[in-house]
């Protein structure tokens, strides 16, 4: 689940007028919704739903017959729904194997006594991971609450392996290339794509250390203590520091990050803050156990990214007279991709693509996709800006063998951020084109499986009707959650679930596959247990559909 802030409307009209009171108002066009179940139209009526508007298509993904229909053509919130789209296409484009390949070479020449007299330069390839979540089977380490939403959901887990290990494995290839020392300066060449505002948090670009954040990880203790907290990365470029107390149990609990985006990297000091208090009988939400995650931006990764490449140097042996910390220095960089074979001194090889791509769409990883729009973009016809890249995307899945109706979806960026929508018949003409395509499996793959991995986890309501269990596992499907809030003159906040979204397919209990898009948008809610009712409400829905067909 991604519970997220939305900007102002940036689409003129939505049809999104028809309410749900004691029956099921059709709208969005001569769409019918008269052969959906009343099992399903049950959980649609509910009280809470009252004014919100539903949306619902599924087909048969191979024939392409529908089943349900209701509300299909109405442009609806589907929020990070949006990724089938751009994971599709990057799938698409590069291949489930595609492997990213992320260099260093020198730009002067080494002496006799290994030291180089000029420059490193490590050229950014767009690998999200860079080497920080290989698990010892190779395959990519994520969570089922992944800490790039430690913030916004109260806690998350954070992965096993060693966030700097590529940025290592590269030191110890330069050091083994006879370096032993470097005179001059080391560079992140970070040119692949244009850097571009990421939700307002800071400028996205193709170069990554622990997904561009610093987690803050805080333990259990004693009442009247300071609540133990370690932080990872650990370099010069960023600290932590705490005055976090626990409180005596029954105390209100705060915990507060200062600052969240902090735009000191590349200078000195250069440091965050935790303070607040956290009473010692605290259970902590999404996942009750300590220790609890918070994270900093690391708002100039390329600053940053040049300071642990040169302290992970400096663990191998390799010496180098440039200061840690200072501002990534690109005007020493060399013209664009003219770089020479024999120069290269190092290269990080990735994990295969599909890992990405279940990584990016399991936990709905946000600038995972905005990235991978932009890989698409620079694969698929050379465009390096976030507007170039929508374009080309616009551009493919809307002419064969796609001809998915572009024209029904309003996209901003690659995650589904903001006032995006879609239809859901545009929702389903996307699936339905990846059927059949290399990619195929793969994308199946990334999705969230119902009651079983990613954002679906703990969605199933089983309980309540065992004649559902079959569904668990048999449902692949994207989830979508966007969040508002008003602000009241008396300070309270009135806050609206404007989308929640799920979208896949299903093995249905007849043995044939569907694809679905399931939408509802416009529920008030008041915290984060209303969402996660909307959320389960989708997953019965879902789990309905598989016993039903």
């Amino acid at each position: 689940m991604n519970p997220l802030s939305g900007s102002p409307a940036r689409v003129a009209a939505l049809a999104l007028s028809c309410a749900l009171a004691s029956s099921i108002a059709a709208c969005g066009g001569s769409d019918s919704n008269t052969s959906v179940p009343d099992s399903i139209t049950q959980v649609m009526k509910k009280p809470m739903y009252q004014g919100s508007t539903w949306a619902l298509r599924v087909v048969d993904l191979n024939s392409g017959d529908v089943i349900y229909d209701m509300n299909s053509s109405a442009q609806v919130y589907v929020a990070s729904v949006r990724k089938v789209f751009s994971l599709g296409a990057a799938l698409d484009q590069y291949g489930a194997q595609y492997q990213f390949q992320t260099p260093v070479y020198r730009t002067g020449t080494v002496d006799g006594n290994g030291t180089l007299n000029g420059n490193l330069v490590l050229v950014a390839s767009g690998d999200l991971s860079m080497g920080g979540r290989t698990n010892a089977d190779g395959t990519l380490a994520w969570t089922n609450f992944d800490h790039n939403e430690a913030n916004n959901l109260g806690n998350a887990q954070i992965t096993t392996p060693d966030p700097l290990a590529g940025y290592n494995a590269l030191a110890a290839q330069v050091a083994a290339s006879g370096i032993k020392a470097v005179n001059g300066e080391i560079v992140i060449d970070d040119r692949l794509f244009d850097p571009f505002n990421f939700r307002d948090e800071f400028d996205l670009r193709s170069i990554f250390v622990n997904d561009d954040v610093v987690d803050a990880i805080i333990g259990q203790g004693g009442a009247g203590s300071a609540a133990p907290v370690d932080y990872r990365p650990r370099s010069a470029a960023f600290t932590v520091q705490s005055t976090l107390m626990t409180g005596a149990a029954g105390t209100p609990a705060k915990i507060t990050v200062t600052p969240t985006d902090p735009t000191c990297f590349g200078t000195l000091p250069c440091s965050g803050a935790l303070s607040g208090s956290i009473p010692a009988d605290y259970v902590p939400p999404i996942v009750p156990s300590f220790p609890m995650i918070r994270t900093f931006r690391i708002t100039q990764p390329q600053n940053y990214a040049r300071t642990v490449f040169i302290e992970a140097l400096a663990r191998a042996g390799v010496t180098v007279t440039a200061s840690a910390v200072e501002n990534n220095p690109v005007q020493l960089l060399p013209a664009k991709n003219s770089y020479a074979a024999n120069t290269r001194v190092a290269q990080l090889t990735s994990q295969p693509y599909s890992e990405y791509a279940k990584w990016i769409l399991k936990v709905s990883y946000n600038i995972g996709a905005d990235t991978s729009l932009m890989l698409f973009g620079v694969a698929n016809n050379g465009s390096t800006t976030l507007d170039g890249a929508l374009a080309a995307e616009n551009a493919k899945l809307s002419t064969s063998p796609f001809n998915v109706p572009m024209s029904q979806t309003h996209f901003i960026d690659g995650s589904g951020g903001g006032e995006t929508t879609a239809t859901p018949v545009a929702v389903i003409a996307m699936l339905r084109a990846m059927n059949g395509r290399p990619a195929f499996p793969a994308y199946v793959d990334s999705m969230p499986f119902l009651g079983v991995d990613g954002s679906l986890a703990s969605t199933t309501n089983f309980e309540s009707d065992p004649t559902l269990a079959g569904a668990k596992g048999r449902v692949y499907a994207k989830t979508g959650t966007y969040v508002t809030g008003v602000e009241n003159p008396d300070g309270s906040t009135t806050s609206t679930l404007k989308g929640q979204a799920l979208a896949g397919y299903i093995d249905a209990q007849s043995g044939r596959r569907l694809a679905f898009a399931l939408v509802v948008n416009n529920v008030p809610i008041t915290d984060v247990p209303d969402i996660i009712n909307v959320f389960n409400d989708e997953g019965t829905i879902a789990a309905n559909i598989w016993k039903l067909q």
